[in-house]
């Protein structure tokens, strides 16, 4: 039977983190927690459940996530973000795997929670993930704050049922706060790697991201929280391209 290592990295996690690792319990044989120096009760939860908690300087999503990936004892890993659990249908999968590893990696779909209420449109379901790997297969790469598992090219990948359960946000505050922060990020992700940004996808970007979403994706069968998702959702586009062109207009006045 294949070995797994479930590696999760946190900060200040103490709200979700018991849940995420009572999912993985039957599932893992190991279980490495890579944290960023949380103040609240995270460490303490971690402890508890015996797991190999590891304190590290975060340096971005995607090197803490490569970090994590090197502390585990087992090549063959699941990744998880501490606000997610498995649910049982993708337990019994993944067991189903462990016996049989045919393939180098396995996408899933993620569900996500947003205010109590399960999202299964708006852009956010299936929201289809690579999370099961081999690790000598690929690695974390994109673009913060979106992340994502690349394997090697030539590597196959297989799909499992069931899902990934995402416990977003308690409050549509909660969300905007988040999508203000991760803006930020993006925005000076675009200008570090020298992305082309123009006035009109100030415009334009966050108009089309709200058609995409409410309308193309089904936003408005979700509802009311349908809704606001997308909506804030465009207002984090627009954050985005905004802060970006900032940015942007100061460098060009450090180079005069």
């Amino acid at each position: 039977m294949t070995k797994l290592s479930v590696v999760i990295i946190t900060f200040n996690e103490d709200r979700n983190i018991g849940r995420c690792l009572e999912s993985v319990q039957d599932i893992a044989d190991e279980i490495v927690v890579v944290d960023s120096y949380s103040t609240d009760k995270t460490k303490a939860i971690c402890k508890k459940y015996g797991v190999n908690f590891v304190e590290h300087d975060f340096e971005g999503y995607i090197r803490q996530k490569n970090y994590a990936v090197s502390q585990a004892t087992f090549p063959h890993q699941l990744s998880l973000d501490a606000d997610e659990a498995l649910s049982d249908e993708l337990k019994t999968e993944i067991k189903k795997i462990k016996v049989n590893w045919h393939c180098d990696g396995y996408r899933m779909n993620r569900l996500a929670n947003y205010c109590e209420k399960w999202i299964r449109h708006s852009g956010w379901y299936p929201d289809t993930k690579l999370r099961l790997y081999d690790s000598t297969k690929g690695k974390w790469q994109g673009i913060d704050p979106h992340d994502k598992f690349e394997m090697i090219p030539g590597s196959s990948v297989g799909f499992l049922r069931g899902n990934i359960l995402h416990y977003t946000y308690s409050t549509s505050e909660e969300y905007i706060r988040q999508a203000d922060k991760f803006s930020t990020i993006a925005a000076m992700e675009l200008v570090a790697h020298g992305k082309p940004v123009y006035f009109f996808m100030i415009v334009l970007n966050p108009i089309a991201k709200f058609i995409r979403n409410y309308v193309l994706r089904l936003g408005f069968l979700d509802g009311y929280y349908g809704y606001r998702i997308c909506r804030i959702a465009a207002g984090e586009t627009f954050q985005k391209y905004r802060k970006a062109l900032r940015l942007k207009r100061l460098e060009g006045k450090k180079s005069f």
